[in-house]
């Protein structure tokens, strides 16, 4: 039994079908929007509703789904988009079966390293200083060092922690070309624009972000970095539990200083 959650159009759902054609293997794949499950409904074609499950579903307060039940708990880059990350993945490890395997991917620190650099130095140019504080913050928050996350992974209790990274960039051939590709518009911009609260300024900061790309990049490709991680751990077999300890009258001594 394998959970993905966050499953969109049903990637990776439909490669680990494949990958997993002559196995016993049940998915139930979950998310909040209901056209994009449709999406993978058609992706998924007769093994829809046999072998892969799709349920609209908003995991951003918690899973629906009992304790221990699946064998394999994924999400491929939803992480991120859910909030809290310890709860969640507290949230993963609950329905995860003891033994069994929780996994994620996200982006980690260092992705759109080259924009934001151009931010910091537009906002610091422009004295926006508070502006400039929340950027940080929203870096910090969505994109997480790798040892920060696998310390959560260990605070959550979970074992055998394995991480796998991959680095690659994206080419833009201008800022409008960057600012209009789908992976970015459809993406992080609305939320790089929402850290500026004011939509006048924002309109303002970010016409200077990309006249600051043009200029630098003239006749040049703006390339930035993406540094990808699949974070994979396992629920232990047997989970740690506090005593509890019942303390009787007769158990306690009472000592007086004369």
């Amino acid at each position: 039994m394998v959970l993905d959650i966050g499953c969109g159009t049903g990637y990776p759902a439909m490669e680990l079908l494949e990958k997993s054609e002559n196995t016993n293997v049940r998915i139930i794949a979950i998310d909040y929007s209901s056209p994009l499950l449709d999406i993978a409904r058609k992706k998924a074609g007769g093994k829809s509703g046999r072998k892969v499950f799709f349920r609209t579903e908003d995991a951003s307060d918690g899973l629906s789904f009992a304790d221990e039940v699946y064998d394999i708990t994924y999400s491929n880059l939803a992480l991120p988009e859910l909030g809290e990350m310890e709860f969640h993945l507290n949230e993963f490890k609950r329905v995860t079966s003891l033994g069994g395997q929780v996994a994620f991917t996200l982006p980690v620190h260092g992705t759109w390293r080259e924009f934001f650099d151009i931010f910091r130095d537009v906002l610091t140019k422009k004295d926006k200083y508070d502006v400039l504080k929340s950027l940080e913050e929203y870096i910090t928050q969505k994109l997480p060092e790798t040892d920060t996350v696998v310390e959560t992974m260990k605070k959550c209790g979970l074992k055998n922690i394995k991480v796998e990274k991959k680095s690659y960039e994206l080419l833009f051939k201008s800022a409008r070309e960057f600012f209009f590709a789908p992976v970015i518009e459809y993406g992080p911009l609305g939320e790089w624009k929402g850290i500026i609260s004011d939509p006048g300024e924002m309109k303002e900061l970010f016409m200077d972000i990309k006249k600051s790309i043009d200029t630098l990049f003239n006749g040049l490709i703006f390339s930035v970095s993406i540094e990808a991680a699949c974070f994979m751990g396992t629920r232990p077999e047997e989970e740690e539990e506090i005593e509890e300890i019942t303390l009787d009258e007769d158990d306690i001594e009472v000592i007086v200083d004369e």
